[in-house]
């Protein structure tokens, strides 16, 4: 795996070091001590698929509160989305800044998001699938969220004809 961090501390982006030949590609999506070796979480506890039918569909931007902050891998394995992850982590030098990754099948490019930063996405084909790799269980009384459209993050989304559930539609802005 080829780990490139990002401009947020602690975010990398990992493409696939593939192994080729005339039947195609052996790739690994994860090793132990690879992760470790860069100072990432290396224990996933919990993996979870989110399908989505239609391009445009925005989902987030979800987090976790303490004490069950969770850091994920992220990766599109049908189609292709536009990735956003904001960095909230009040300490941090890259506190509410954001980046974005297309995360597409073709390229099976995959994202570290570190503990305490929130995630969203939006679907840039039909069909897309998107995996994720959880650090800590799923823990309802903890879930948090901002507003995809929080002015103070001024996110870039690509224009679409965008589907948003009404949950996410009522999030707060991030200063509220």
């Amino acid at each position: 795996m080829i780990f490139t961090e990002t401009r947020l501390t602690g975010a990398f982006v990992i493409d696939l070091e593939r192994k080729e030949d005339e039947r195609g590609f052996f790739a690994r999506t994860f090793c132990e001590r690879e992760f470790s070796s860069h100072g990432l979480e290396s224990r996933f506890v919990q993996w979870n698929v989110s399908y989505n039918t239609r391009k445009g569909i925005l989902r987030g931007i979800h987090y976790q509160a303490p004490p069950h902050e969770e850091a994920k891998i992220v990766r599109c394995t049908n189609g292709a989305i536009y990735d956003v992850i904001v960095d909230l982590r009040p300490t941090s030098a890259t506190y509410v800044h954001w980046i974005s990754v297309e995360l597409s099948a073709d390229t099976r490019r995959m994202l570290y998001v570190p503990k305490g930063f929130g995630h969203g996405f939006q679907t840039l084909t039909d069909k897309a699938e998107v995996l994720y790799q959880m650090s800590a269980f799923y823990e309802p009384s903890s879930v948090r969220g901002i507003r995809w459209d929080d002015p103070g993050l001024q996110i870039e989304w690509p224009p679409a004809d965008r589907m948003i559930s009404a949950a996410d539609r009522q999030l707060p802005v991030l200063r509220q």
